[in-house]
């Protein structure tokens, strides 16, 4: 299969200012009919090739005559228009089966609705176009369908007209007055609640607000909607961005590939991300809508007005967008929480993506699927290299760089180069050595020395840097590292700066940066890279002691959850090297618990930062420090520790939880109720560790969807004896809600018990199980290779042949699902030798299935090249 380059590009030679589309939608026969006005902008292109899938033509016109100087192709259609013209009208009338389109790209029909997804190339199954989002078009479109059935019919842009037809019929018009790519085109067709609300833009402009969802469920769309009305507020007054059209939909569906999607004016919504109520929803799941919405909305300008010139620039608008919604969600909530959970994402899964096969910089220069590029480096590294851009200019300079961003490119197709040389005229700041983070793949490796000169009382710190070769390069050069740091002295006081240090940062440009700190008492502790400033890995401490005098005199929150995570890491990864070699571990004896037990009580009044630091590093960050593995060691060596710690603070921990359970109240979605939740059910984890009931009593008095799932999957975790019990009666209390089933689904998945594949393939029998619907596939198959490590990781291999037999499966009805599912699979590469045989093995035979997707092709015969 033969891959796409960066450097090949070029441009289309025709250009389509103007694109309507009529269509008449039946299920199983939808007719499309396009009418583009086509010029041709490079005199030296004769022929004119439509992208097309999966589609039959019925008829082609060029000006206004019948057209058949024509070849058709599987992927093509091929015009071969007349030399001496310039401007053509043509109109490509196309016959499609939305019903039987499983993939969910393009048009496609499910749960009694029709809907879109054309991000990134699906445009082309609904008609022949030049499907690339250089193309920029303005677009009216036309849709027909059964009024009683499909009362609702939507579009793009500002609805233009509506119709009954004689027929039972009826016929709806839209119009969009912002040239767009085709990714950004959707339409959706079904029978819907609606909620309706406002929003005044700062010129006064009042902007109709709907957002559709399925019957009943039109409460459950409040949260979305107030979401969306701060998310409007806030790019107004932190980018200065207004919304530029009458209406902004959104709309809910059950059968979605992704989370959502930002089609302009109109976006399409995986219902989990939309549906909201104490009662079925977590804490976990409010953050997350309001989260999502507020990131496609802003991609109305970091996407929809600026757009890609190319797949290869997909960051330009994803990484952007990321730290938007990051930015956005910390003001809404808070700085800490956030910060941390975008932090652990890095270290338990985009870490593990640079140094797996399928490595690549945030701006890829290959790939043979484009499904393929939606990765976390291109979103969440992507995002930490805008956030590394917001250091180095200062929030001032970084908005300075914005403005002229969009002054320069609105209504254009970019390239991240244009996006950095924005940020740089803006600022007269010169980022061409910056820029190589777009182009490096890997993660920089980081390593610290400390020299302290009593005498002359300065602290010396050289840091290095490297990035080790990775399979799709393997010459790498030094980076540039904004390196922020916070000073510690012996007894918890002063601030101590470096020469040339801006606020505590010192930028880093070369392989080695020595940093000299004058008058600095003996004992003084350096932390460097505090709030993960770059995302580097760093090994700056071998030391407890010194991790411990972090977590209990440093000032920065953020810091503080640091030492911790780096206490849990260093006696885990002890414990794991202890048991290889059948050695006893003595945890009494290598955590100094009273000072840790006395630090957990001095904390009370700050349920969120005890929240963090008393959760423990994932196994997936514990891997990142080791090779070859052992990953059934690990698991219950970090099993022992938390142990151990549940033993040795339990009386601090219960009184604690005794304190918050008094305040416990009537569900309010706030900031401060979710970090008292969020801590009651960490320490009810540990509680209930020495206290099985204490879950079991949790989740029978729970009145709130958080408390009810903490409790239950804390009863998975320790194997309580009436786990079955509470599995079968959340099923009963919720069998209703199929969005709430999938959290059911996953917490099945996760039970690290014998018989784990006799129940996952039980689970595919329930009839709120499909494998055509990409929700219930990532809860269960999906949940079990991502959190079941027992269960997965099995001796024998049985769990990577079950997942194996289900990719084979899931790829002829979704390639772009069963190509994520594989993920788990192809970083074999930390596990020791037994396993990465394993599971190469099972990638060998997903390898030479018949008829096997680019999707899933790519990433396996990618992994299996670096065996």
């Amino acid at each position: 299969m033969l891959a796409k380059r960066r450097e090949d590009y070029q441009t289309a030679g025709f250009s389509i200012p103007l694109v309507h589309l009529d269509f008449n939608l039946n299920s199983e026969a939808t007719i499309v009919t396009n009418t583009m006005l086509v010029l041709r902008e490079d005199h030296s292109k004769q022929y004119l090739r439509l992208d097309g899938q999966d589609l039959s033509l019925l008829e082609c016109l060029v000006n206004g005559e019948v057209f058949s100087d024509y070849e058709l192709t599987n992927d093509y259609l091929h015009l071969t228009l007349p030399d001496n013209e310039h401007e053509f009208t043509i109109v490509v009338k196309t016959l499609c089966n939305p019903k039987a389109n499983t993939s969910l790209e393009g048009l496609y029909y499910a749960s009694n609705t029709f809907c879109t997804q054309c991000e990134a190339e699906g445009f082309r199954r609904i008609t022949y176009f030049l499907d690339r989002p250089d193309i920029l078009s303005s677009y009216s479109v036309s849709i027909t369908a059964d009024k009683d059935a499909y009362p609702y019919l939507l579009s793009n842009g500002n609805l233009t007209s509506k119709e009954t037809l004689a027929d039972g019929k009826h016929k709806v018009s839209w119009q969009d007055p912002h040239k767009k790519p085709a990714y950004l085109f959707a339409l959706v067709a079904g029978d819907f609640d609606l909620l309706e609300g406002h929003y005044v833009t700062s010129s006064g402009r009042e902007v109709a607000l709907q957002i559709f969802v399925e019957q009943g469920r039109q409460a459950q769309a409040e949260h979305a909607l107030v979401s969306l009305q701060k998310s409007m507020r806030w790019d107004e007054e932190t980018y200065g961005l207004e919304y530029d059209l009458d209406i902004y939909m959104v709309v809910a569906v059950d059968f979605f590939n992704m989370g959502a999607m930002e089609n302009k004016g109109l976006n399409i919504f995986n219902s989990k991300f939309v549906l909201a109520q104490p009662q079925s929803a977590t804490d976990e799941d409010y953050f997350n809508i309001e989260s999502i919405i507020a990131h496609e909305y802003f991609h109305n300008w970091t996407g929809n007005r600026v757009t890609c010139r190319d797949w290869f620039q997909l960051s330009l608008k994803e990484g952007l967008t990321v730290f938007r919604d990051q930015q956005f969600s910390a003001d809404m909530t808070s700085e800490l929480s956030n910060r941390i959970k975008q932090i652990n994402v890095m270290r338990s899964q985009q870490f593990a993506e640079d140094a797996s096969a399928m490595a690549h910089p945030i701006r890829p220069d290959e790939v043979i699927e484009m499904n393929n590029f939606y990765t976390l480096t291109v979103y969440d590294k992507g995002a930490e290299v805008i956030r590394m851009l917001h250091t180095l200019l200062g929030k001032d300079g970084f908005r300075k760089g914005m403005d002229l961003y969009f002054a320069r490119h609105d209504g254009h197709a970019v390239t991240c180069d244009d996006f950095i040389a924005a940020m740089q005229d803006a600022n007269a700041y010169d980022l061409s050595y910056f820029a190589h983070w777009y182009s490096q793949s890997g993660t920089p490796q980081v390593t610290v020395q400390q020299l302290y000169d009593a005498a002359q009382k300065t602290l010396t710190v050289v840091v290095k840097q490297e990035t080790k070769p990775t399979f799709d390069q393997k010459n790498k050069r030094p980076l540039l590292l904004p390196i922020k740091y916070e000073c510690i002295a012996a007894n918890g006081a002063a601030q101590f700066c470096v020469e040339d240090a801006r606020e505590g940062l010192v930028i880093m440009t070369d392989t080695t940066q020595t940093m000299t700190f004058k008058e600095v008492p003996d004992g003084t502790c350096i932390n460097l890279f505090t709030d993960f400033s770059a995302p580097v890995r760093v090994n700056q401490y071998n030391d407890l002691d010194a991790w411990f005098h972090i977590l209990r005199y440093a000032k920065q929150p953020l810091t503080i959850w640091e030492a911790s995570q780096n206490i849990y890491s260093s006696i885990i990864l002890d414990a794991y090297h202890a048991l290889s070699t059948q050695q006893s571990v003595d945890f009494a004896s290598v955590m100094n618990w009273q000072t840790f037990n006395t630090w957990l009580e001095a904390q009370a009044g700050q349920p969120e930062l005890l929240a963090e630091v008393l959760s423990l590093p994932t196994i997936e960050q514990l891997l990142q420090d080791l090779t070859h593995v052992d990953i059934l060691l690990l698991h219950a060596a970090k099993a022992q520790f938390e142990k151990a710690l549940a033993m040795f603070s339990y009386n601090t921990l219960q009184a604690l939880f005794t304190n918050l359970e008094a305040v416990q109240s009537t569900y309010v979605y706030r900031t401060e109720d979710v970090h008292r939740r969020k801590l009651k059910n960490v320490i009810l984890q540990y509680i209930s560790i020495k206290e099985p009931n204490a879950c079991f009593e949790q989740f029978v008095h729970s009145n709130n969807m958080t408390d009810l799932q903490g409790a239950l999957k804390i009863a998975i975790n320790i194997n309580h004896p009436r786990v079955d019990w509470l599995l079968n009666e959340f099923k009963t209390r919720w069998s209703h809600d199929l969005v709430v089933m999938d959290k059911w689904f996953a917490m099945q998945a996760s039970q690290e018990c014998s018989d784990i594949l006799a129940k996952l393939t039980l689970l595919q029998e329930h009839p709120a199980f499909s494998i055509n619907n990409p929700n219930k596939v990532r809860a269960l198959i999906g949940s079990f290779a991502m959190f079941n490590t027992l269960g997965f990781h099995a001796e024998d291999g049985s769990g990577y042949r079950y997942v194996a037999d289900f990719i084979m499966e899931l790829d002829g009805v979704n390639a772009q699902v069963a190509a994520r599912l594989v993920t788990p699979l192809t970083q074999w590469q930390k596990y020791n030798t037994v396993r990465q045989r394993s599971m190469c093995a099972q990638l060998e035979r997903i390898l030479v299935t018949p008829d096997l997707s680019k999707d899933v092709y790519e990433k396996v015969s990618k992994s299996l090249a670096q065996s």
